[in-house]
Protein backbone atom coordinates (compact mmCIF):
# COMPACT_ATOMS: atom_id res chain seq x y z
CA UNK A 1 0.00 0.00 0.00
CA UNK A 2 1.42 3.91 -1.28
CA UNK A 3 2.16 5.87 2.61
CA UNK A 4 1.38 9.02 0.56
CA UNK A 5 -2.27 9.08 1.05
CA UNK A 6 -4.32 10.88 -2.64
CA UNK A 7 -6.87 12.69 -0.99
CA UNK A 8 -10.69 14.01 -2.12
CA UNK A 9 -10.48 17.05 -1.28
CA UNK A 10 -7.71 18.48 1.63
CA UNK A 11 -6.71 21.53 2.55
CA UNK A 12 -4.19 23.00 0.54
CA UNK A 13 -1.97 25.96 1.98
CA UNK A 14 -0.67 28.98 -0.35
CA UNK A 15 2.09 30.22 1.54
CA UNK A 16 0.26 34.04 2.21
CA UNK A 17 -1.84 32.96 5.16
CA UNK A 18 1.11 32.34 7.73
CA UNK A 19 1.62 36.65 7.35
CA UNK A 20 -2.11 37.50 8.18
CA UNK A 21 -1.78 34.70 10.89
CA UNK A 22 1.34 36.05 12.23
CA UNK A 23 -0.42 39.65 12.36
CA UNK A 24 -3.20 38.57 14.30
CA UNK A 25 -0.62 36.95 16.67
CA UNK A 26 1.45 40.39 16.51
CA UNK A 27 -0.91 42.35 17.78
CA UNK A 28 -2.64 40.06 20.13
CA UNK A 29 -5.94 40.12 18.11
CA UNK A 30 -6.34 36.22 18.38
CA UNK A 31 -10.21 36.16 19.50
CA UNK A 32 -13.04 36.57 18.55
CA UNK A 33 -12.27 39.16 16.44
CA UNK A 34 -10.01 41.99 14.46
CA UNK A 35 -8.77 43.08 11.47
CA UNK A 36 -8.67 39.59 9.53
CA UNK A 37 -12.02 39.31 9.82
CA UNK A 38 -13.20 42.70 8.83
CA UNK A 39 -11.07 42.32 5.38
CA UNK A 40 -11.96 38.88 4.89
CA UNK A 41 -15.55 39.96 4.52
CA UNK A 42 -14.48 42.87 2.59
CA UNK A 43 -12.24 40.70 0.39
CA UNK A 44 -15.16 37.87 0.10
CA UNK A 45 -17.59 40.72 -1.16
CA UNK A 46 -15.09 42.23 -3.92
CA UNK A 47 -14.45 38.70 -5.27
CA UNK A 48 -18.39 37.78 -5.65
CA UNK A 49 -19.43 41.68 -6.10
CA UNK A 50 -22.04 41.54 -3.39
CA UNK A 51 -22.94 44.14 -1.01
CA UNK A 52 -22.76 42.56 2.99
CA UNK A 53 -20.89 39.73 4.05
CA UNK A 54 -20.68 37.98 7.72
CA UNK A 55 -17.80 35.59 8.80
CA UNK A 56 -19.19 32.85 10.44
CA UNK A 57 -18.06 29.57 12.55
CA UNK A 58 -19.40 27.50 9.78
CA UNK A 59 -22.05 27.04 6.79
CA UNK A 60 -24.33 25.47 8.57
CA UNK A 61 -24.73 28.70 11.02
CA UNK A 62 -25.12 31.00 7.98
CA UNK A 63 -27.84 28.89 6.68
CA UNK A 64 -29.34 28.47 10.28
CA UNK A 65 -29.01 32.35 10.38
CA UNK A 66 -30.41 33.11 6.95
CA UNK A 67 -33.59 31.24 7.80
CA UNK A 68 -33.95 33.48 11.38
CA UNK A 69 -33.65 36.84 9.14
CA UNK A 70 -36.69 35.07 7.11
CA UNK A 71 -38.41 34.55 10.30
CA UNK A 72 -39.51 30.52 9.61
CA UNK A 73 -41.11 28.67 12.63
CA UNK A 74 -42.38 26.03 13.60
CA UNK A 75 -44.62 24.44 11.27
CA UNK A 76 -43.25 26.64 7.99
CA UNK A 77 -42.42 24.55 4.64
CA UNK A 78 -38.98 25.31 3.35
CA UNK A 79 -38.12 23.54 0.30
CA UNK A 80 -34.45 22.26 -0.38
CA UNK A 81 -32.44 20.18 -2.94
CA UNK A 82 -32.66 16.66 -2.07
CA UNK A 83 -29.03 15.68 -3.64
CA UNK A 84 -26.97 17.58 -0.61
CA UNK A 85 -25.13 16.96 2.61
CA UNK A 86 -27.10 17.25 5.61
CA UNK A 87 -26.01 20.28 6.66
CA UNK A 88 -28.45 22.07 3.96
CA UNK A 89 -31.62 21.22 6.04
CA UNK A 90 -30.61 20.05 9.57
CA UNK A 91 -30.98 24.25 10.23
CA UNK A 92 -34.72 24.00 8.90
CA UNK A 93 -35.30 21.35 11.90
CA UNK A 94 -33.50 23.88 14.53
CA UNK A 95 -36.34 26.21 13.54
CA UNK A 96 -38.79 23.40 13.58
CA UNK A 97 -39.68 24.22 10.31
CA UNK A 98 -40.65 21.54 7.85
CA UNK A 99 -38.42 20.44 5.35
CA UNK A 100 -39.90 19.32 1.49
CA UNK A 101 -37.37 17.86 -0.74
CA UNK A 102 -36.91 18.64 -4.05
CA UNK A 103 -35.85 16.02 -6.70
CA UNK A 104 -32.39 16.55 -8.67
CA UNK A 105 -32.41 17.36 -12.67
CA UNK A 106 -30.14 14.56 -14.79
CA UNK A 107 -28.61 17.48 -16.88
CA UNK A 108 -26.78 19.21 -13.99
CA UNK A 109 -27.41 17.13 -10.81
CA UNK A 110 -28.73 20.02 -9.02
CA UNK A 111 -32.30 20.82 -7.93
CA UNK A 112 -35.16 20.27 -10.72
CA UNK A 113 -37.21 23.45 -11.52
CA UNK A 114 -40.07 20.79 -12.82
CA UNK A 115 -40.25 18.98 -9.82
CA UNK A 116 -39.81 22.09 -7.88
CA UNK A 117 -43.46 23.15 -9.21
CA UNK A 118 -44.98 20.36 -8.65
CA UNK A 119 -44.08 21.32 -4.85
CA UNK A 120 -45.43 24.87 -5.23
CA UNK A 121 -48.67 23.47 -6.69
CA UNK A 122 -48.88 21.24 -4.09
CA UNK A 123 -48.49 24.05 -1.37
CA UNK A 124 -50.75 26.37 -3.30
CA UNK A 125 -53.53 24.04 -3.16
CA UNK A 126 -53.38 23.46 0.46
CA UNK A 127 -52.85 27.32 1.28
CA UNK A 128 -49.29 26.63 2.68
CA UNK A 129 -46.42 28.34 0.42
CA UNK A 130 -43.01 27.75 1.69
CA UNK A 131 -41.02 30.30 3.55
CA UNK A 132 -37.74 29.61 1.81
CA UNK A 133 -36.66 27.76 -0.99
CA UNK A 134 -32.80 26.61 -0.08
CA UNK A 135 -30.93 25.77 -3.49
CA UNK A 136 -27.94 24.04 -3.25
CA UNK A 137 -25.20 23.84 -6.21
CA UNK A 138 -23.90 20.95 -6.37
CA UNK A 139 -20.00 19.93 -6.38
CA UNK A 140 -19.33 23.16 -7.59
CA UNK A 141 -21.85 24.00 -10.46
CA UNK A 142 -24.97 26.26 -10.57
CA UNK A 143 -28.54 25.05 -10.49
CA UNK A 144 -30.65 26.42 -13.18
CA UNK A 145 -31.30 29.79 -11.57
CA UNK A 146 -33.49 31.52 -13.84
CA UNK A 147 -35.89 28.81 -14.08
CA UNK A 148 -35.99 28.16 -10.57
CA UNK A 149 -35.93 32.06 -9.41
CA UNK A 150 -38.66 32.69 -11.83
CA UNK A 151 -41.50 30.19 -10.26
CA UNK A 152 -40.00 31.69 -6.56
CA UNK A 153 -40.58 35.07 -7.25
CA UNK A 154 -43.99 34.10 -8.79
CA UNK A 155 -44.77 33.12 -5.61
CA UNK A 156 -42.78 35.76 -3.95
CA UNK A 157 -40.62 33.22 -1.94
CA UNK A 158 -37.01 34.07 -1.15
CA UNK A 159 -33.91 32.10 -2.05
CA UNK A 160 -31.51 31.10 -0.35
CA UNK A 161 -28.33 29.78 -2.40
CA UNK A 162 -26.16 26.94 -0.64
CA UNK A 163 -23.24 27.98 -2.23
CA UNK A 164 -20.91 25.84 0.00
CA UNK A 165 -19.33 23.81 -2.69
CA UNK A 166 -19.18 25.94 -5.43
CA UNK A 167 -17.67 29.76 -4.28
CA UNK A 168 -16.23 31.09 -7.64
CA UNK A 169 -18.87 29.42 -9.79
CA UNK A 170 -20.79 31.28 -11.94
CA UNK A 171 -24.19 31.33 -13.79
CA UNK A 172 -24.31 33.55 -17.02
CA UNK A 173 -21.33 35.65 -15.73
CA UNK A 174 -22.97 35.85 -11.92
CA UNK A 175 -21.36 34.82 -8.94
CA UNK A 176 -23.51 31.81 -7.01
CA UNK A 177 -24.30 32.94 -3.61
CA UNK A 178 -25.56 36.17 -5.14
CA UNK A 179 -28.35 35.80 -6.78
CA UNK A 180 -31.01 34.10 -3.94
CA UNK A 181 -31.94 36.55 -1.26
CA UNK A 182 -29.32 35.56 0.98
CA UNK A 183 -25.71 33.21 -0.60
CA UNK A 184 -23.90 30.76 1.65
CA UNK A 185 -20.21 29.92 1.29
CA UNK A 186 -18.63 27.26 3.92
CA UNK A 187 -14.70 27.39 4.11
CA UNK A 188 -14.93 23.91 5.78
CA UNK A 189 -11.10 21.56 5.73
CA UNK A 190 -12.48 19.96 2.46
CA UNK A 191 -13.66 22.70 0.39
CA UNK A 192 -11.75 24.60 -2.52
CA UNK A 193 -10.54 27.05 0.08
CA UNK A 194 -10.38 26.73 3.54
CA UNK A 195 -10.79 28.53 6.87
CA UNK A 196 -10.21 24.92 8.97
CA UNK A 197 -13.96 25.57 9.75
CA UNK A 198 -15.86 28.52 8.19
CA UNK A 199 -18.86 30.22 6.33
CA UNK A 200 -19.80 33.51 5.42
CA UNK A 201 -23.29 34.47 4.85
CA UNK A 202 -23.94 37.27 1.59
CA UNK A 203 -26.83 39.32 1.14
CA UNK A 204 -27.39 42.89 -0.80
CA UNK A 205 -29.29 43.46 2.00
CA UNK A 206 -27.17 45.22 4.57
CA UNK A 207 -29.53 45.60 7.01
CA UNK A 208 -29.87 42.37 7.27
CA UNK A 209 -26.44 41.41 7.45
CA UNK A 210 -27.08 43.77 10.15
CA UNK A 211 -29.06 41.86 11.95
CA UNK A 212 -27.60 38.68 11.88
CA UNK A 213 -24.31 40.04 12.78
CA UNK A 214 -25.87 41.20 16.05
CA UNK A 215 -27.56 37.62 16.02
CA UNK A 216 -24.26 35.90 16.00
CA UNK A 217 -22.40 37.48 18.67
CA UNK A 218 -25.50 36.64 21.27
CA UNK A 219 -27.36 39.09 20.20
CA UNK A 220 -25.74 41.20 23.28
CA UNK A 221 -27.63 44.88 23.19
CA UNK A 222 -25.48 48.13 22.53
CA UNK A 223 -25.31 48.61 26.30
CA UNK A 224 -22.44 49.17 29.02
CA UNK A 225 -23.21 45.72 30.61
CA UNK A 226 -24.35 42.54 28.96
CA UNK A 227 -28.03 42.26 27.83
CA UNK A 228 -30.17 40.32 25.67
CA UNK A 229 -33.30 40.92 24.81
CA UNK A 230 -33.35 38.13 21.89
CA UNK A 231 -31.81 34.46 21.47
CA UNK A 232 -28.25 34.86 20.27
CA UNK A 233 -25.50 32.73 19.03
CA UNK A 234 -22.02 32.21 19.43
CA UNK A 235 -21.07 32.03 15.57
CA UNK A 236 -18.45 34.40 14.26
CA UNK A 237 -15.35 33.29 13.00
CA UNK A 238 -12.32 34.09 14.80
CA UNK A 239 -9.26 36.59 13.82
CA UNK A 240 -6.71 33.87 13.15
CA UNK A 241 -9.00 31.38 10.97
CA UNK A 242 -10.14 34.70 9.07
CA UNK A 243 -6.19 35.12 8.39
CA UNK A 244 -6.29 32.10 7.21
CA UNK A 245 -8.86 33.06 5.03
CA UNK A 246 -7.41 36.09 3.02
CA UNK A 247 -4.13 33.92 2.26
CA UNK A 248 -6.57 31.68 0.58
CA UNK A 249 -8.28 33.78 -1.53
CA UNK A 250 -5.62 34.84 -3.29
CA UNK A 251 -5.06 31.38 -4.61
CA UNK A 252 -8.82 30.58 -5.62
CA UNK A 253 -8.33 31.23 -9.09
CA UNK A 254 -5.57 28.74 -9.13
CA UNK A 255 -7.49 26.38 -7.30
CA UNK A 256 -10.28 26.37 -10.08
CA UNK A 257 -7.66 26.05 -12.84
CA UNK A 258 -6.17 23.14 -11.25
CA UNK A 259 -9.74 21.75 -10.00
CA UNK A 260 -10.87 21.88 -13.73
CA UNK A 261 -7.49 20.50 -15.22
CA UNK A 262 -8.27 17.70 -12.80
CA UNK A 263 -12.36 17.03 -14.17
CA UNK A 264 -10.53 17.42 -17.75
CA UNK A 265 -7.75 14.93 -17.68
CA UNK A 266 -10.64 12.45 -15.87
CA UNK A 267 -13.05 13.00 -18.93
CA UNK A 268 -10.10 12.50 -21.25
CA UNK A 269 -9.21 9.23 -19.06
CA UNK A 270 -12.79 7.84 -19.08
CA UNK A 271 -13.63 8.76 -22.77
CA UNK A 272 -13.41 5.52 -24.16
CA UNK A 273 -15.32 3.70 -21.45
CA UNK A 274 -19.24 3.15 -22.33
CA UNK A 275 -19.83 2.27 -18.51
CA UNK A 276 -19.20 5.80 -17.17
CA UNK A 277 -20.09 9.49 -17.29
CA UNK A 278 -19.10 12.77 -15.76
CA UNK A 279 -21.40 14.83 -14.09
CA UNK A 280 -22.59 16.78 -17.06
CA UNK A 281 -21.87 20.63 -17.11
CA UNK A 282 -24.05 23.11 -18.20
CA UNK A 283 -23.36 26.06 -20.58
CA UNK A 284 -24.89 28.47 -18.94
CA UNK A 285 -22.43 29.12 -16.28
CA UNK A 286 -18.72 28.18 -15.04
CA UNK A 287 -18.16 25.54 -12.20
CA UNK A 288 -15.72 25.95 -10.10
CA UNK A 289 -15.21 21.84 -10.54
CA UNK A 290 -15.25 21.32 -6.63
CA UNK A 291 -15.20 17.56 -7.25
CA UNK A 292 -14.57 15.94 -9.96
CA UNK A 293 -18.05 12.83 -9.98
CA UNK A 294 -18.47 10.22 -12.44
CA UNK A 295 -22.04 7.75 -12.82
CA UNK A 296 -21.95 4.28 -13.60
CA UNK A 297 -23.94 3.14 -16.06
CA UNK A 298 -27.40 1.22 -14.82
CA UNK A 299 -26.54 -2.10 -17.01
CA UNK A 300 -22.90 -1.84 -15.71
CA UNK A 301 -22.27 -5.23 -13.58
CA UNK A 302 -19.51 -2.57 -11.92
CA UNK A 303 -20.99 -0.21 -9.02
CA UNK A 304 -19.59 2.48 -6.74
CA UNK A 305 -18.58 0.20 -3.99
CA UNK A 306 -16.75 -2.04 -6.54
CA UNK A 307 -14.56 1.29 -7.38
CA UNK A 308 -14.34 2.89 -4.04
CA UNK A 309 -12.88 -0.04 -2.13
CA UNK A 310 -10.30 -0.61 -4.92
CA UNK A 311 -9.37 2.91 -4.65
CA UNK A 312 -9.06 2.37 -0.72
CA UNK A 313 -6.91 -0.81 -1.26
CA UNK A 314 -4.34 1.80 -2.64
CA UNK A 315 -4.74 3.99 -0.04
CA UNK A 316 -6.74 6.65 -2.13
CA UNK A 317 -9.80 8.27 -0.78
CA UNK A 318 -13.09 8.23 -2.84
CA UNK A 319 -16.61 8.62 -2.01
CA UNK A 320 -20.02 8.00 -2.81
CA UNK A 321 -22.19 10.79 -3.86
CA UNK A 322 -24.43 12.56 -1.04
CA UNK A 323 -27.22 9.93 0.20
CA UNK A 324 -30.39 11.99 -0.62
CA UNK A 325 -31.54 13.41 2.42
CA UNK A 326 -35.24 11.93 1.53
CA UNK A 327 -33.93 8.49 1.97
CA UNK A 328 -32.18 8.97 5.17
CA UNK A 329 -33.64 8.00 8.71
CA UNK A 330 -34.08 11.53 10.34
CA UNK A 331 -36.12 13.02 6.55
CA UNK A 332 -37.89 10.10 5.16
CA UNK A 333 -40.87 11.10 7.12
CA UNK A 334 -41.03 14.47 5.03
CA UNK A 335 -42.47 15.20 1.52
CA UNK A 336 -39.99 14.28 -1.44
CA UNK A 337 -41.38 15.74 -5.18
CA UNK A 338 -40.15 14.34 -8.11
CA UNK A 339 -39.73 15.59 -11.88
CA UNK A 340 -41.10 12.08 -12.97
CA UNK A 341 -41.91 8.50 -11.94
CA UNK A 342 -38.69 7.79 -10.99
CA UNK A 343 -36.49 9.89 -8.69
CA UNK A 344 -33.35 11.07 -10.07
CA UNK A 345 -31.27 11.58 -6.78
CA UNK A 346 -31.73 7.99 -6.15
CA UNK A 347 -30.02 7.18 -9.12
CA UNK A 348 -27.46 9.57 -8.91
CA UNK A 349 -26.69 8.08 -5.55
CA UNK A 350 -27.12 4.69 -6.78
CA UNK A 351 -24.28 4.79 -10.05
CA UNK A 352 -22.47 7.60 -8.70
CA UNK A 353 -19.06 8.25 -7.07
CA UNK A 354 -16.63 11.43 -6.18
CA UNK A 355 -12.87 10.69 -6.90
CA UNK A 356 -9.86 12.06 -5.85
CA UNK A 357 -10.04 16.03 -6.82
CA UNK A 358 -7.24 17.20 -4.17
CA UNK A 359 -4.97 20.75 -5.74
CA UNK A 360 -2.18 18.65 -4.81
CA UNK A 361 -2.21 15.79 -6.14
CA UNK A 362 0.10 15.23 -9.45
CA UNK A 363 -0.47 13.93 -12.52
CA UNK A 364 0.89 10.74 -12.15
CA UNK A 365 -1.41 10.14 -9.36
CA UNK A 366 -4.30 11.00 -11.09
CA UNK A 367 -3.29 8.37 -13.93
CA UNK A 368 -3.18 5.84 -11.20
CA UNK A 369 -6.48 6.27 -10.29
CA UNK A 370 -7.56 6.35 -13.76
CA UNK A 371 -5.93 2.83 -14.11
CA UNK A 372 -7.21 1.83 -10.96
CA UNK A 373 -10.93 2.65 -12.48
CA UNK A 374 -9.80 1.31 -15.50
CA UNK A 375 -9.19 -2.13 -14.06
CA UNK A 376 -12.38 -2.65 -12.35
CA UNK A 377 -14.35 -1.86 -15.16
CA UNK A 378 -12.93 -4.24 -17.28
CA UNK A 379 -12.16 -7.16 -14.68
CA UNK A 380 -16.01 -7.17 -14.35
CA UNK A 381 -15.86 -7.68 -18.46
CA UNK A 382 -13.74 -10.44 -18.76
Amino acid sequence: MNNNRIYLSSPHMGGLEKEYIKEAFDTNWIAPLGKNVDEFENEVLDYVKSKGALALSSGTSAIHLALKLLSISEGDYVFCSDLTFAASCNPILYEKGIPIFIDSEKDSWNMSYKALEKAFNFARENNKLPKAVIVVHLYGQSADMDNIKKICDEYKVPIIEDAAESLGAMYKGTMTGTIGKYGIYSFNGNKIITTSGGGMLISEDIESINKARFLATQARENKPYYQHKELGYNYRLSNVLAGIGRGQLRVLEDRIKKKKEIFCRYLDGFKKLKEISMMPIREYGSPNFWLSCIRINDNSKVNPKDIIDKLNEENIEARHIWKPMHMQPLYKKYMFFKEGDEAISEQIFKEGVCLPSDTKMTEEEQEKVISLVRRVIYKEKV
